[in-house]
């Protein structure tokens, strides 16, 4: 095995399965699967022994199913990234995935290729999510917003003051206490609207390696994973409407 090998482990419960994506994956120079697992407890064993670069998980597992693995996995030291794989395209699964540290989720039909660029995109620390999946994000996000408006604005009519905690997010005084800068806040923003590092950087006259920096510090301002967790923080926080 090369050093500079990408290397994975698969947990399926399904022997055929595995032996299916673990061809995939070797016949692609460069990667290199570590090790296997049958559940989600045996998957964070191989884990914390393997320490790949991504681990890819069945959701539906038995003993401890894949979710369940990726919140364990992903309070590990320097944990892996976790990809899910699931035959579901559900948004209940596909939100409990990422709320469980996954970032990235895939349906099991997807072709090689696609599973192969799936792999090495979340290697990267990128956040894979096809398009539809993204507007679904923001659609529920959106919805959270929304509610939290509409009861406030409910008590408000009713002549009571709102509860604690109650408040409509104020994005301004979020951005403000988050340090971003103008720039970082307007990056958030369009990020916010789906748009993709490309699409920022043709909005705002500036180049693609100037918008990947901006996106990185917008991250480790807010301590969030990725893309998909800063819009979701940017919905919650009135930053987007």
């Amino acid at each position: 095995m090369a050093p500079d090998d990408l290397t994975v482990v698969l947990a399926d419960d399904q022997e055929l399965v595995r032996a299916g994506f673990r061809v995939i994956l070797e016949s692609e120079p460069g990667f290199r699967v570590v090790g296997e697992a049958r559940d989600g407890a045996e998957a964070v064993d191989v884990v914390r022994a393997e320490r790949p670069d991504v681990v890819c998980l069945d959701v539906q597992m038995p003993n401890v199913d894949g979710l369940e693995a990726a919140r364990r996995i992903a309070a590990l030291p320097d944990p892996p990234a976790v990809l899910i794989l699931t035959t579901f395209d559900h948004d209940d699964a596909l939100f409990q995935a990422l709320e469980a540290g996954a970032s990235g989720f895939l349906l099991k039909n997807a072709s090689p290729e696609r599973l192969i660029d799936a792999v090495r995109t979340v290697a990267a620390g990128d956040a894979l999510l096809a398009p539809d999946v993204t507007r679904r994000v923001i659609s529920r996000a959106t919805a959270a917003t929304a509610a939290a408006v509409a009861a406030v604005a409910a008590v408000a009519a009713a002549g009571a003051p709102p509860a604690g905690g109650a408040a409509a997010p104020d994005g301004d005084a979020a951005l403000a206490g988050a340090g971003l800068t103008e720039r970082e806040s307007e990056v958030l923003r369009l990020l916010a609207r789906g748009l993709s590092n490309a699409e920022i950087a043709a909005e705002l006259y500036v180049g693609d390696a100037t918008v990947k920096t901006h996106v990185s510090n917008v991250l480790q301002k807010l301590g969030l994973r990725d893309r998909i967790q800063a819009v979701v923080w940017a919905f919650e926080h009135g930053v987007a409407r």
